[in-house]
């Protein structure tokens, strides 16, 4: 585990984009995971911004979501099929058919968990997989328990996670209660884990998934014993460190 430090969050957005764009350059049709929430909006911004000055190529790429909130039609403001099409799709030459977000309106979601392992072994399993963390330690939306769950799964939120995710809605009676998420085993099958935290109020869970035990309480804290995960941090997220 490699723990970096930068004196903003927009730093942490450039140094990540700096390494998903060396993914690209050395293997163009990279399988990326990638990541939804504020954490990776700024490393959004400077792929767009490299692709639109010619640096890297997204032709070939393939994406894979972590999530996705169940029961949300995905043309919702606040979906995270939304969410991916306004902030990094429709501006980079990715080709819609190479990019996968779980579907959680699906009839048989069990099913649709099922299908999107399959569709990402098929792929060849991810090369780079992107994180954010949630206040409460989570990565996707594995909240915390008493168990890593490893493939991917329905889950029901928990209130923390509700009411960090209440900015984004009109209301918090409005927030769905289930998502689906790609469990911990498929997140830690991917080759390479950045995950980026930047803020104040992600400082204790950042403290837990570094410096704790490793607990399913925290579920970012089995990253440490993935051979190759890199926490971008910013002060502010590193100030209980």
């Amino acid at each position: 585990m490699q723990v970096h430090l930068f004196d903003s969050a927009s730093q942490v957005g450039q140094a990540a984009a700096m390494l998903v764009g060396a993914q690209l350059l050395e293997k163009p049709n990279s399988v990326l995971g990638l990541a939804t929430g504020s954490s990776p909006i700024s490393t959004y911004q400077e792929l767009i911004r490299l692709h639109c000055a010619g640096v890297i190529d997204f032709s070939s790429t393939i994406t894979f979501n972590l999530d996705e909130y169940c029961r949300l039609p995905i043309e919702h403001p606040c979906s995270y099929h939304r969410f991916m099409k306004e902030q990094l799709f429709s501006h980079v030459n990715l080709r819609a058919e190479n990019t996968h977000v779980p579907n959680g309106n699906a009839e048989d979601l069990s099913a649709e968990c099922a299908r999107y392992d399959q569709a990402i072994a098929k792929a060849g399993g991810i090369d780079l997989q992107l994180l954010g963390i949630g206040r409460n330690g989570h990565i996707g939306f594995n909240e915390p328990s008493d168990q890593f769950v490893y493939g991917c799964h329905v889950v029901r939120l928990t209130q923390s996670t509700i009411e960090a995710n209440r900015r984004f809605f009109d209301s918090e009676a409005d927030v769905p209660r289930e998502a689906v998420s790609l469990g911990v085993g498929s997140i830690m099958n991917a080759k390479r884990v950045i995950l980026i935290a930047t803020g104040e109020d992600k400082a204790v869970a950042v403290r837990k998934a570094i410096q704790e035990d490793i607990d399913p309480a925290t579920q970012a804290s089995i990253l440490r014993t993935h051979p190759n995960v890199l926490f971008l941090l910013d002060k502010a997220a590193a100030a209980k460190l």
